[in-house]
């Protein structure tokens, strides 16, 4: 008996056939989140890293953060499809 329900379960399924467009769309958010979220964090982290432990201060941090973000977000943006 079990070998029947396992070849109707096996013949039931069709390869390709099923919908993905929540899988698809909850992808494209996981990677829009990784990829500035990713950015966001390496800013802080030059802000942090150049104001406490080069000494450089807060405005010099604060510059190096923007100017990565500023570069990142050109690099980062989202391409015109053709």
């Amino acid at each position: 008996m079990a070998d029947q329900h396992a070849d109707n379960a096996e013949h039931a399924y069709m390869h390709g056939s099923m919908e993905i467009s929540e899988q698809v769309s909850t992808w494209h958010l996981f990677m829009f989140m990784a990829k500035w979220g990713s950015l966001l964090t390496a800013a802080i982290l030059l802000l942090l890293t150049v104001w406490f432990a080069v000494g450089a201060g807060f405005l010099a941090g604060f510059i190096s953060g923007a100017a990565l973000f500023v570069v990142g977000f050109f690099a980062l943006r989202s391409k015109p499809a053709h």
